[in-house]
């Protein structure tokens, strides 16, 4: 897959894909919709299939002191779009540029002229241009206009509801990872850099692979079974575990971050990439009395985590 972020200067091999656009954050069903529709098209022109969305998301252009909402960085956005297919990723800077454009020119300037695109499917709520000015409807027209088609992809509900990224926001906030996995369908992830942490786990007989979580929506703190892929460095594979998501009250911290425990693993996961997939939440984040107390609830954890990915 390639990635591409300024629209004025696309090389001429990877103009006239057929694309999707929106933020996809999440990935998720409703986004799977919209790019299969997209994938279709590109079959049909003999065209390539790719994705057009923004970075940053326009929510935090427009509001960078609101809390993190994002389910997904721009790292794991691009890793999930490209192991569903997709050839070419064009990655607008969202600016004051681009925030500035009315409909009409982000359609002629961006769309048909910038990227040359032959034809994008949009979800049925997709808004777009200065002010959020422009609809489905609009975009159809101007489409017409300007030389390329457009595809409307209808809103995807299941028996629960509309799938969205802020219903999966929800589930995640109330510890339900299974009913998020459900809607995006893939289990929720959180990926990152293997940092160097406290040390504390390795001492207490639990190493853990720590890694940020700063820009991300949060999950419920507290402890889930888990599963992780290493993917990069000489340990690269997938592993069982369990992880710790949090701000370790044991031990008066407060700034959020996931340590990972991988189950029957031995080595060194320092500056590896590793992605930590959220399968059940077991329990709340607790101070205990004592080391030994934590270690004994650790040893718990572990078994049952141990039992519910054996039975996943």
């Amino acid at each position: 897959m390639r990635i591409l972020s300024d629209f004025t200067d696309i090389p001429a091999t990877d103009r006239g894909a057929a694309a999707a656009i929106g933020n996809f954050d999440g990935v998720h069903l409703g986004h799977r919709a919209v790019i299969d529709l997209a994938r279709t098209e590109a079959a049909r022109l003999g065209a390539p299939l790719g994705v057009m969305t923004f970075e940053p998301h326009p929510r935090e252009y427009f509001a960078p002191d609101a809390p993190p909402f994002r389910l997904m960085n721009r790292v794991a956005r691009a890793h999930r779009l490209e192991k569903i297919g997709v050839e070419r990723l064009f990655e607008l800077r969202f600016d004051a540029a681009l925030a500035a454009l009315t409909p009409d020119a982000f359609a002629r300037d961006v769309i048909a002229k910038g990227l040359g695109l032959r034809h994008v499917v949009i979800g049925a709520d997709f808004r777009f241009g200065k002010g959020r000015a422009g609809d489905a409807a609009m975009l159809e027209n101007l489409g017409r206009e300007h030389g390329f088609g457009v595809t409307v992809s209808p809103l995807v509900a299941l028996d629960a509801g509309e799938v969205s990224s802020t219903a999966i926001r929800r589930a995640l906030t109330e510890g339900r990872p299974r009913d998020a996995a459900a809607m995006l369908g893939h289990l929720h992830r959180l990926e990152g850099e293997v940092i160097h942490g406290e040390k504390r786990g390795r001492e207490l007989g639990f190493p853990t692979a720590n890694m940020t979580i700063d820009g991300l929506h949060l999950p419920r703190f507290g402890v889930y079974a888990v599963k992780v892929d290493v993917l990069t460095g000489p340990h690269a594979g997938s592993y069982d575990g369990a992880a710790s998501i949090g701000v370790r009250p044991m031990f008066g911290e407060n700034h959020p971050n996931c340590e990972t425990f991988l189950f029957d693993f031995k080595g060194d996961l320092y500056g590896a990439e590793i992605s930590v997939a959220l399968v059940e939440y077991l329990r709340g984040e607790e101070k205990f009395d004592g080391l030994d107390a934590l270690i004994a609830q650790m040893d718990a954890d572990c078994a049952r985590a141990r039992k519910v990915l054996a039975d996943a």
